[in-house]
């Protein structure tokens, strides 16, 4: 398997007049890494990303910046040799998720483009460190969370989602996002042209309504579920999270680790669980 996909197992759900059934099986994640870029030897920022063509990116994103003009202002660009991590056979290997540019005499870094949120310093931003660096502040524990829901409610919420997307209607172009209780009750539905900002309003209203941690609650977006997607759910102290589409590698490693149930490619009487299956009630007598 190459490094833009990654295999993992999942169960499949199938949910019809007859009753509701499962199986294992695998499946195929678009691979979820970050990359950490410094600037001649000093952390710039951190971006989420497939890994491949990072060079590219990392020359589109400083010139978006208005940091470089054209390729002669990067001097090189070069993996840091020390982001390493053990391989299935126990052997350190490079990552390639850290990215030194060094940029050409008289390049500097505007003061306005410096990017504070930056906290990394170390070479090992990759899988579960970096994990670790952008959850630490999780407060909430949601392997505690009691919420449960039968699979054919959790079937329906995207299509109550959508009902609720107003403005997709007229643009069919904005993502909606969704915060529903565990009897399946629209709480708040927000639209955004980016699933990080509607994501980012749903949670915004449940803070200002009392609802933090949002306990019991299922967190249902319009399109894929990212790390940010995942790591947004965690921070709010929602349990659950539910995509239309597919999760990323990592998004379901936080998932597994945090004790969030996840739910990709949601849709009709179809759906995966990717991680915290017990929180969707099968029938017993289906399950095989």
């Amino acid at each position: 398997m190459s490094r833009v996909t990654r295999r993992r197992p999942v169960i499949k759900v199938t949910a019809r007049s007859t009753g509701t059934s499962s199986r294992k099986q695998a499946d195929v994640l678009a691979v979820e890494e970050p990359l950490e870029i410094r600037l001649n030897g000093e952390p710039y920022t951190v971006t989420m990303r497939t890994p491949g063509h990072d060079i590219e990116l990392a020359h589109g994103l400083l010139s978006a910046e208005g940091i470089i003009a054209g390729p002669e202002d990067v001097v090189t660009g070069r993996y840091c040799a020390g982001s390493v991590m053990d391989d299935e056979f126990g052997q350190p290997q490079n990552t390639y998720n850290v990215l030194d540019i060094q940029l050409a005499p008289g390049i500097k870094v505007p003061e306005a483009r410096l990017r504070r949120a930056v906290t990394n310093s170390s070479c090992g931003v990759c899988g579960t460190a970096s994990i670790h660096l952008l959850r630490q502040d999780a407060q909430f524990d949601l392997g505690a969370d009691d919420l449960r829901m039968p699979a054919e409610l959790v079937l329906e919420l995207p299509d109550r989602l959508r009902d609720a997307q107003k403005v997709f209607d007229s643009t069919g172009g904005l993502h909606g996002v969704g915060l529903f209780d565990a009897r399946g009750e629209l709480l708040v539905a927000r639209e955004d042209v980016g699933r990080h900002n509607a994501t980012d309003k749903v949670i915004g209203w449940a803070m200002l309504n009392g609802l933090r941690p949002a306990r019991g609650c299922v967190l249902v977006v319009s399109g894929r579920t990212s790390f940010e997607l995942a790591q947004k759910a965690v921070m709010a102290g929602i349990p659950m999270l539910v995509g239309v589409s597919a999760p990323s590698s990592l998004a379901v490693e936080v998932a597994e680790e945090t004790g969030m149930t996840l739910a990709g490619f949601v849709r009709g009487d179809r759906m995966n669980i990717y991680a915290g299956a017990e929180r969707v009630l099968l029938e017993r007598n289906d399950r095989r």
